[in-house]
């Protein structure tokens, strides 16, 4: 499933080709995704220009509205909120536009001869729509963001107080913190020495002053390079993520630990895989 790095890294791919620019159609070709597509997203959107491309969580949201060169002022009329769901990528079409395959849904069309195709074999994905100033039943309920200022030690510790369950559990629920998705979470409780086991009200402050900072190191980290290597997952450039060469537990059961040469040790906490050292992880 594509995590947070693969979104802000799709965003950051698809931006530069959509920003500015009018959209002249959107082509449904399959409606029936995670959440049906609005039946009237396509007259919706047309002649609308693209205001702002931005990412919350693992959604990817695209505001749409009229801009005026002439007074520099820019009307908001809502947001195209897209999710690629456990297979879902964007690409981006210069030119002429191939034929559509079997699993390409949609295309955006805008007025410089970009076209943006969304493929998802599994149909998880999504493409929804939110009106200027209406409230958002996907987004209004998340937590901080883990790069910003707002998630540190401080923040973690308050929100763990007498829970019981598992520390990665914990971090991977969207409420309280978005975008720590099952690959990063591992990675980062490997790289401050906490067991996944651990019940979150259980870890001393000093320890999620660890962890808060191995999330931003590995989540910076994966942005840079790329986002992870998954097997449904490419880039805006339709090449996949490097971040899977710098693994360090996920995926390597059975393997020496890189500090300690104890093996690897897999389990499974709420129906994911997850991997850590026995050894360097208390």
């Amino acid at each position: 499933m594509p995590e947070l790095p693969e979104v802000e890294t799709t965003k950051a791919g698809i931006a530069p080709h959509i920003q500015d620019q009018k959209i002249r159609k959107l082509d449904v070709r399959q409606a029936k995704l995670r959440w049906p597509i609005p039946a009237d997203l396509a007259g919706l959107v047309k002649n609308q220009t693209v205001l702002a491309v931005r990412r919350r969580a693992k959604y990817l949201l695209i505001d749409i509205g009229s801009a005026s060169t002439a007074t520099k002022s820019e009307t908001l009329k809502g947001t195209i909120i897209i999710h690629l769901g456990m297979s879902g990528s964007l690409r981006v079409i210069e030119g002429k536009v191939p034929p559509p395959e079997k699993h390409e849904h949609f295309d955006i069309c805008l007025s410089n001869n970009i076209t943006l195709r969304f493929t998802d074999p599994r149909r998880f994905g999504a493409c929804m729509w939110q009106a200027a100033g209406e409230d958002s039943n996907l987004l209004d309920h998340l937590g901080p963001e883990p790069l910003s200022p707002e998630f540190d030690e401080n923040y973690l510790f308050i929100k763990s107080r007498k829970r019981t369950s598992a520390v990665k559990t914990f971090i991977m629920d969207q409420k309280i913190v978005v975008g720590v998705g099952n690959i990063y979470a591992s990675e980062s409780l490997f790289l401050s020495g906490i067991n996944p086991k651990k019940a979150a009200g259980k870890v001393s402050k000093a320890k999620y002053a660890l962890l808060t900072h191995a999330i931003k190191e590995v989540l910076a980290k994966a942005i840079a390079d790329g986002g992870t290597t998954l097997k449904d997952f490419v880039g805006s450039d339709g090449k996949p993520g490097y971040f899977a060469q710098q693994l360090r537990v996920y995926g390597r059961a059975g393997e020496s630990c890189i500090t300690c040469d104890t093996p690897i040790k897999q389990i499974t906490q709420g129906q994911r895989s997850t991997f850590y050292c026995p050894k360097c992880q208390k």
